[in-house]
């Protein structure tokens, strides 16, 4: 009796133990991965960690230089309000507003210019009933000038009018004639040679310095006006006193257009009035003309 009771137990302990070591394996493998995956989860943490006291600090610096420190912040606000300054101005744009200009063209004068030593003792109204006037009243010129850019808004008054200085040099022809004081001896009381052949130029200078308004600045088509100015007239022949010189004034109009880089054409016209006449010899007239014109 004793002997069958204890066989089954026997068999019975000898296959819950072989269970045990069958299922052993399998336990310690999920134990395992257990600690790898808590091991993994912990450096995954450890690494946010990381990150975000990385960009944390990152953060940190951002705004430290973002906001500087007190001892620099009116130098940064000064430097702030000057940049703004820059960037709303105006861009200026640079311009070659001064000129040098080479002109010619067609003149008049009022009346015919009369010769010298004339014994009739009429020279003084240019018709001298001997010599007689000596070239007509129409002529042509050549000369050049220089542009000097003084002010850019009429000294504060209009904007995009331009002030000038203008220096003017004119040399202007009237004709040429033999026949010439000295060349007659018509005068019955006078003995005066008559081998005298040589030609005499009729000629003037003209030396000129005139403010000059300038409209339109910026613009490739710029009218301008001479208000007035002052003017020298230098005459050959000499009048009936031997007087060259006449101080006059001049006003002007004309414009200039900018064809290509710094070169320029235009046109003028001017009225040259004398103070008075020189002995006799009246110097007032227009001129008018082209001239071409380079900037600097």
């Amino acid at each position: 009796m004793s002997k069958k009771i204890h066989t089954p137990c026997a068999i019975a302990a000898a296959a819950l133990a072989l269970a045990g070591v069958a299922s052993a394996p399998e336990a310690l493998a999920a134990s395992k991965a257990e600690r790898v995956a808590e091991a993994a989860s912990n450096k995954a943490d450890a690494l946010e960690a990381q990150l975000q006291a990385m960009q944390n600090e990152i953060n940190s610096l951002r705004a430290a230089a973002a906001q500087p420190t007190c001892n620099n912040c009116e130098k940064v606000q000064e430097l702030d309000q000057w940049m703004q300054q820059v960037k709303s101005a105006p861009v200026k744009v640079e311009t070659k507003d001064n000129m040098v200009f080479f002109r010619g063209g067609y003149g008049h004068n009022n009346r015919k210019r009369g010769g010298t030593l004339d014994p009739s003792g009429d020279g003084l109204n240019n018709n001298g009933a001997i010599v007689g006037p000596i070239t007509d009243q129409d002529a042509w010129y050549f000369g050049a000038g220089f542009d000097f850019s003084v002010n850019d808004d009429l000294f504060g008054l209009m904007d995009g009018t331009e002030v000038l200085a203008e220096l003017l040099i004119d040399y202007r022809e009237l004709g040429t004639r033999k026949a010439n004081g000295l060349s007659y001896q018509e005068a019955a009381a006078v003995d005066l040679p008559t081998a005298n052949t040589q030609t005499a130029t009729v000629n003037q200078l003209s030396i000129a310095a005139s403010p000059k308004i300038k409209f339109l600045k910026g613009s490739k088509f710029r009218p301008w006006i001479v208000p007035v100015g002052f003017e020298l007239a230098v005459i050959s022949p000499p009048s009936d006193a031997i007087t060259v010189l006449n101080p006059g004034m001049q006003f002007g109009a004309g414009a200039d257009y900018n064809v290509w880089k710094n070169i320029y054409v235009g046109a003028d016209a001017r009225w040259h009035q004398a103070l008075g006449k020189v002995d006799g010899v009246d110097t007032n007239g227009v001129t008018a003309g082209g001239y071409i014109g380079l900037g600097f």
